[in-house]
């Protein structure tokens, strides 16, 4: 039977020795992907780990989801290494918030507009996920970036970077110290795989589609608190004001037809709609708007039961745009809500 790994606790694994399973074992590692290796092989299967041919993952990167077949073993090359960027101290003041580079958006965001694509990151401690040449990483971050992955609804396929790697086959306490709190992480997050395989309140929606900005909105709206749920910008959810009251349709290309209309919907039956093209380009613009307010950078129209509030110019600033949403829906409609934790993410 082919190995899902959306449910396996799954780890590329280089120049695999028998010697190395008791170890596996010892990190919850139920999957691994490695070259051929008979014995290596025979040792895992006795363990009741399974043994993947690394040339049988196909990994893609993000911007060629959308092309992917889709199957149990593919993976998509996306995300950051957890604890890998530095703060600015040019930058530092006694009012600025903590910063925190967080995976969970992407796996929602796959689920969302790649939905054949297993949502399995597979990203390596390279560059691309920010370990520069020479880089020391926590040996702990590894734990980290399986759970947000697992917590989000999706999985990570791990890789250890050299340096964690040769510490822990070489005996090194602390790495040792790691990994075992990796396999208790390994072993909760499996046991209670239902509870992450949840979908997400919707009392927030962002619709997504594969343009830059909307991929910075939806990594912004995780990062600051929004909790949303995504939906294809091409087939966004039928109107229910009593489920989605707040409905972003900002950082998207424009909607035609049946998708404009359906998204209009949730306004004249009772949520709040957020758009940003304005002028010619304002295709949310329906007969009988009434202007309520009007701001520096928006303007806020009745629209039926509900609301349109429509930014003057397209969203430039993700970030800012995440904090307007958690606004405008109102704090009596917010999915989750955090007090000073700020290196914190909420998903509900």
């Amino acid at each position: 039977m082919a190995t899902d790994l959306t449910r396996e606790i799954a780890i590329r694994w280089q120049d695999p020795d028998p010697r190395h399973v008791s170890l596996l074992q010892e990190g919850g590692i139920t999957a691994v992907a490695a070259v051929p290796h008979p014995a290596f092989e025979q040792a895992c299967r006795a363990a009741q780990i399974q043994v993947i041919p690394e040339a049988s993952i196909r990994t893609v990167e993000l911007e060629q989801a959308g092309r992917a077949a889709g199957g149990d073993l593919t993976v998509v090359k996306a995300g950051l290494w957890p604890g890998t960027r530095n703060p600015d101290p040019a930058l530092a003041s006694a009012t600025r918030s903590v910063w925190l580079d967080q995976n969970c958006y992407l796996v929602r965001y796959l689920q969302a507009l790649y939905p054949k694509v297993p949502p399995v990151l597979g990203y390596l401690p390279d560059e691309d996920a920010g370990i520069t040449s020479g880089r020391a990483v926590r040996f702990e971050s590894l734990e980290l970036a399986l759970a947000e992955a697992w917590l989000a609804g999706g999985n990570y396929l791990m890789a250890m970077d050299g340096r964690f790697r040769e510490a822990l086959l070489g005996g090194n306490q602390a790495a040792r110290t790691a990994w075992q709190s990796l396999g208790r992480t390994a072993r909760w997050l499996r046991s209670h795989a239902p509870l992450f395989r949840q979908p997400a309140l919707p009392l927030i929606t962002v619709l997504v589609d594969a343009g830059f900005m909307s991929h910075e909105i939806a990594n912004l709206c995780f990062r600051h608190n929004v909790s949303p749920a995504l939906a294809p910008a091409s087939d966004p959810p039928p109107p229910d004001a009593a489920r989605i009251r707040l409905l972003a349709a900002c950082g998207i290309a424009a909607p035609q037809g049946p998708v404009r209309d359906r998204i209009l919907a949730h306004a004249t039956g009772g949520a709040v709609v957020v758009a940003d093209e304005p002028g010619e380009r304002a295709w949310w613009r329906i007969p009988g708007l009434k202007l309520l307010r009007s701001y520096q950078d928006r303007e806020v129209f009745a629209a039926g039961q509900g609301q349109i509030v429509a930014y003057k110019e397209p969203v430039s600033d993700p970030g800012e745009c995440a904090l307007d949403l958690i606004d405008f829906a109102g704090r009596d409609y917010r999915p989750a809500r955090l007090y000073n934790a700020q290196a914190a993410v909420a998903m509900a």
